[in-house]
């Protein structure tokens, strides 16, 4: 969705993430001895040390239609051999162990360049020039999320949750009123640099599908045109590669201002989770909210 970092999640600690992981190499025929925890988020990604593999578990069985479709869209990446995340050969995936959808992936190893815009923008041209096959049935693309969710379970303050509401309220409106400057194309859902991983081939490998849908590009354009023209993430530099790369800046579509409104949204009903984590989760979100409010507010955002 964003470039920020993941947070943990109740209900996957460490501790159940690494035996999750055991008890889903053991149905696998995997050996799990030595396995190190490397992230623990909406995912936990667990490298396994016997072979170049990484199990990533997700946080509930409500998952589990994401996790279905995310094996299938790489399956079909591969096949058309579009440069993607692989799942690994030889095992039924995903395996549900105490409600937890589990896959297993091909060890991704990074080289010494890391991904760039200019990466970003052909990758995303390349994939919205595919045609799924009749077998792939991808969704259409959930622009709100888990938003409407996070805002009535997030620890915040009640005036702060009337407001999100009638800002929630107000997008989903305005997407009614979006006249699409495109036809429906396979759509990564979470369009951002740090969904790249460069190899040691030299070679950009598009990860993460949870959100892989078929619907208008401008999903993903939005992304990068955001963290750019609203949050000045991007160098100037850096976004004009972006925009020459994938030939076209989102900014100029008549939509934008709807859109950059519900990645903004996004942005801060995700951070919203974490409020009660660390004083810096806090201090961001509040900038955040107070930046929503205010619609001509600059946006000096943090990645958190």
């Amino acid at each position: 969705m964003t470039s920020d970092v993941d947070g943990a999640r109740p209900g996957l600690t460490p501790t159940t993430a690494v035996r999750l992981m055991k008890r889903a190499c053991g149905v696998a025929g995997l050996d799990s001895r030595g396995a190190v925890l490397i992230r623990l988020g909406e995912n936990a990604l667990v490298r396994l040390a016997c072979v170049p593999v990484v199990v990533r578990i997700a946080r509930s069985e409500e998952y589990l239609p994401q996790v279905v479709n995310e094996v299938a869209v790489s399956r079909w990446l591969t096949t058309v051999g579009f440069p993607a995340a692989k799942t690994f050969e030889g095992v039924e995936q995903p395996i549900v162990v105490d409600g937890h959808p589990v896959t297993f992936w091909h060890l991704i190893t990074e080289g010494v360049r890391k991904a760039s815009y200019g990466d970003l923008g052909r990758m995303l041209k390349d994939l919205h020039a595919l045609t799924p096959p009749d077998g792939v049935r991808l969704p259409r693309f959930d622009v709100f999320g888990r938003t409407e969710l996070r805002i009535e379970r997030a620890p915040i303050p009640c005036d702060d949750r009337a407001f999100l509401r009638s800002r929630l309220r107000e997008l989903r409106d305005g997407v009614e009123t979006l006249a699409f400057a495109s036809v429906r194309t396979p759509v990564h859902g979470d369009a951002h640099v740090q969904n790249l991983m460069v190899g040691t081939d030299g070679r950009a490998v598009l990860i993460d599908f949870e959100n892989f849908s078929f619907d208008h590009p401008e999903w993903d354009l939005m992304v990068t045109a955001v963290e750019h023209h609203s949050l000045g993430w991007q160098t100037p530099a850096q976004y004009a590669d972006f925009v020459a790369a994938y030939g076209r800046d989102l900014h100029n579509w008549p939509g934008y201002g709807v859109l950059r409104g519900i990645q903004e949204l996004r942005m801060t009903t995700w951070l919203m989770q974490n409020v009660n984590e660390s004083a810096g989760a806090a201090s961001e979100y509040r900038r955040r909210i107070a930046a929503l409010r205010d619609d001509s507010a600059r946006r000096d955002w943090q990645p958190a």
